[in-house]
């Protein structure tokens, strides 16, 4: 039990089972909740659940305090997860504690966090502890552990899912509101689905991957298992941009949420196993029955398509060459430690080492995926490719009686993602069976997140029976803020009514920079994310700190991405006049052509100005 600050003792049941990111933030704003009491109640649920196989390197108070005492010199309204505790799967570094990848004799103990591990920290979430998973992220069932297989949240006896199944258990058990997984194949979605969670799967590079022990480094992903995308894409918010020491990080921008021009189902019968065959079976038809009602209602058209492109590419990923991309990494370690391996991981490991896979197999095989790839470019252009997560799920024993054949059946609708340079995230969709999760994924072009964050969002709208087309729009508002201030602030506002005008902001003032307080000192509140007309450049102006400069362009242009903020008219114009020059406040043309007032800059400032249109977003030149 923790204690609170009022002398009085929390027990674990006081604190709600489900917790999520605007549920702790409306406790600790209002005082009735400390981040000390929650992180002594996760220790507390830990040691209840110590048979399930969840933790590694488990939560405990002396891990936790340093990290509870930094809180103090950070400003709640600063620090968009302050207090917020999350899990870490163990082949992510956390500095002073030790990284196994699911393997004792591998294990070394970082100086330095991972990359997206500080951006968190930074952003005042509190790290709890290290996760089981399947030995060096070798496995899709959560099976695969010297430490023990790590157990289903809901049904103990059948699979958590792998390899982040720790990771995913731990939010589903109450220990965390969120927590890291990595994907290479479907890591970060199949426990998902088996543990009723969202699993979010940015693009490939959008995260940094600096301190992840690597399975296949070309392809791997940091992820997020949480109850709510709106929690999942909080951390995004944080962890997403390139990081200067990462070779795989890229520039990929989540643009804000919308509806595809397509939704695309796979043509024909799908194949389900295990021993909820029918039950899958049958709840995936209920869903593509609501889907299609969904779609109706919106008017986009459902289009029925042939799989077999994505099936063949992931193909590549154990029946090729890639395999060699995990022998690259680990296979001195296996050399110079035979044995010590999970014997199934050894097996899979040591087949990266076959002779049949030469230089000229792996061009054959980059040329052969090249095309997939542009096949998969035309065919999901402006759409949301809808799958099941999983075609079915196994007890932990059939598992270890049969590890290699049902470890590839839940791969196999989950393995072409990140070979087809995808962005995906897995969704609850009801139950196949009693406590039995079924689930969704959403797949779309790397450069279209946005997609599948509104698809989402509506389909969860749709399921909680109201008003769909209101319902996205609140839900996408309240998503990218992530806290529920946005929608307390609209009840007040209905309320009351006041007099206020609409803000777009392109730099210092929005959220998670030094200048968000002066936007919350006017009684601002965040609106939305959106983007300009395609008609303006973006400068690094030289100042300090460093500030952008919004200039319209009378030809040529990008779209850059902004923050809608609603502020009261009678704080707007002190607000507006205390903005030095070459900035002001003029009309902001948006993407859907209506204009705004909003943060322009003037024209000559662009003369010794680095132009940094092609980023198309302040947080990509300065991220937080």
């Amino acid at each position: 039990m923790g204690k609170r600050t009022d002398g009085e003792w929390i027990s674990s049941d006081e604190l709600e089972k489900e917790l999520t990111l605007s549920y702790l933030r409306e406790k600790y704003e209002a005082g009735t909740l400390s981040p000390q009491e929650v992180m002594a109640t996760i220790v507390d649920r830990s040691i209840a659940d110590a048979d399930m196989n969840i933790w590694i390197t488990p939560p405990s108070l002396d891990l936790i305090q340093p990290y509870l005492d930094r809180l103090s010199s950070l400003s709640i309204a600063d620090a968009p997860l302050w207090g917020i505790p999350f899990a870490i799967k163990d082949n992510i570094d956390l500095a002073g504690v030790p990284t196994t990848a699911g393997c004792a004799e591998y294990a070394f103990t970082p100086g330095e966090h991972a990359g997206v591990v500080e951006r968190l920290i930074a952003a005042g979430a509190i790290p709890i502890g290290k996760t089981n998973l399947d030995q060096f992220a070798t496995g899709l069932v959560g099976a695969r552990s010297p430490y023990g297989d790590a157990h289903n949240a809901l049904r103990p006896e059948l699979i958590s899912g792998g390899s982040s199944s720790g990771s995913a258990v731990s939010v589903a058990r109450g220990q965390a509101v969120f927590s890291l997984g990595t994907d290479t194949a479907g890591s970060g979605r199949v426990p998902a689905a088996l543990n009723r969670l969202v699993g979010y799967k940015p693009s490939l590079g959008a995260w940094p991957t600096l301190g992840v022990v690597p399975a296949c480094a070309s392809l791997d992903c940091v992820t997020v298992f949480a109850h709510t995308l709106a929690d999942a894409l909080a951390v995004d918010s944080v962890v997403r941009g390139v990081h200067a020491e990462d070779p795989w990080s890229r520039n990929v921008t989540r643009k804000p949420a919308g509806l595809p021009a397509r939704v695309l189902l796979p043509h024909g019968e799908l194949g389900f196993y295990g021993p909820y065959a029918d039950e899958y079976r049958a709840a995936w038809g209920e869903e593509v029955a609501r889907l299609k009602e969904v779609c109706l209602h919106e008017n986009i058209p459902v289009v029925e398509v042939d799989v077999t492109l994505f099936a063949q590419a992931a193909a590549i990923l154990y029946e090729g060459p890639w395999v060699a991309e995990r022998w690259a990494d680990l296979g001195p370690f296996i050399e110079a430690n035979p044995g010590v391996a999970y014997p199934v991981t050894e097996k899979i490991l040591r087949s990266g080492s076959a002779a049949e896979y030469d230089a000229a197999s792996v061009f054959v095989a980059m040329h052969k995926l090249q095309q997939f790839k542009l096949e998969a470019r035309k065919l999901l252009r402006d759409a949301v490719l809808v799958m099941p997560t999983c075609g079915g799920t196994w007890t932990r024993e059939q598992v270890l009686a049969d590890p290699i054949s049902t470890n590839r059946d839940m791969g196999r609708y989950t393995n072409h993602c990140n070979l087809l340079d995808l962005c995906a995230v897995a969704v609850p969709a009801g139950d196949a069976a009693p406590e039995t999760p079924f689930g969704i994924t959403l797949f779309a072009l790397a450069e279209e997140e946005g997609l599948i964050c509104g698809a989402a969002e509506l389909l969860n709208a749709a399921s909680e029976g109201v008003g769909a087309e209101a319902e996205v729009a609140a839900g996408v508002s309240a998503m990218v803020s992530g806290t529920a201030s946005a929608v307390a602030s609209a009840s007040a506002e209905s309320a009351s009514p006041v007099s206020t005008t609409l803000v777009a902001v392109c730099g210092l003032h929005m959220r998670g920079y030094p200048l968000e307080k002066q936007m919350q000192g006017c009684g601002a509140r965040f609106i939305r994310e959106d983007e300009s007309a395609a008609k303006y450049s973006l400068v690094k102006l030289p100042t300090s700190p460093a500030k952008p400069g919004m200039i319209k362009q009378q030809q040529g242009g990008a779209a850059i991405l902004l923050e809608i903020w609603e502020m009261p008219l009678e704080a707007f114009g002190g607000f507006a006049a205390a903005i030095p020059a070459p900035l002001g406040i003029g009309k902001v043309e948006l993407r859907d052509g209506t204009e705004v007032p909003g943060f322009v800059c003037e024209a000559y400032a662009a003369e010794g100005a680095e132009d940094v249109t092609a980023l198309r977003s302040w947080r990509n030149v300065v991220p937080l």
